[in-house]
């Protein structure tokens, strides 16, 4: 019967945690409410709020369910994929194709908390600045392992990481802002043509990329 009761419970959660997700991606953490979240999914309000106890710890909670999402159609596709170049690019397009399918209906996820919480000091913002430091340090370690393995020409160096890395950043977000702003799927093409034209310039074999990214299909 307790195991029962821990079920339901963590079933309870995910059920919100997927709603609390849709919401925060198009009206920010800001517009959950717990009573709310319990009337829409018609569920107990005592049990939600026996879940997550407080608005704060319902936003945090939500935070960290994105990065499971986040991590599911990001990161996990490569992770045994060799180092080069091509794994660099192939991040960059998941990425794109996260945003670019709605995954989360207000595209990023992330993009849309970040300008919401980055002034606004409290526990909120620290995690999601963590996370935002989390993938940055990923798509750094990408890049820099792609240059141990001789991906990129001679005189690319470690100081070299963090600037391609941030670019190749500031290309898929201005895409995702751009995409959801004007409903307009071509901003991915864009971004991904941007971020190949980037990485063949300091490729050592440019060959191993493709001419232009995939057209990307928004779901938005």
């Amino acid at each position: 019967m307790a195991d029962g009761r821990v079920e339901r419970g963590n079933q309870t959660r995910r059920t919100v945690l997927d709603r609390t997700m849709s919401i925060a991606s198009v009206d920010g953490l800001e517009g959950l409410s717990l009573g709310k979240i319990a009337t829409d999914l018609g569920l107990s309000k005592s049990g939600v709020f026996a879940l997550f106890g407080s608005k704060e710890d319902l936003q945090l909670a939500t935070v960290r369910a994105a990065v499971d999402v986040f991590v599911e159609h990001v990161v996990r596709p490569v992770h045994a994929d060799p180092a080069g170049v091509a794994k660099v690019w192939r991040v960059c397009e998941l990425w794109l194709e996260y945003s670019g399918r709605r995954i989360f209906p207000g595209g990023c996820f992330f993009y849309s908390v970040s300008a919401e919480f980055d002034a606004r000091p409290g526990p909120v913002r620290d995690e999601v600045a963590k996370v935002r430091s989390d993938w940055t340090r990923y798509l750094e370690r990408v890049l820099d392992e792609a240059r141990l393995v001789g991906g990129f020409r001679e005189g690319f160096d470690p100081a070299d990481v963090p600037q391609v890395a941030f670019e190749m950043m500031a290309l898929m977000e201005l895409g995702n802002a751009h995409s959801v702003l004007h409903e307009d799927p071509v901003a991915y093409e864009r971004a991904g043509r941007g971020i190949l034209d980037r990485l063949r310039a300091v490729a050592a074999a440019p060959g191993e990329l493709p001419q232009r990214p995939p057209a990307f299909t928004s779901a938005g």
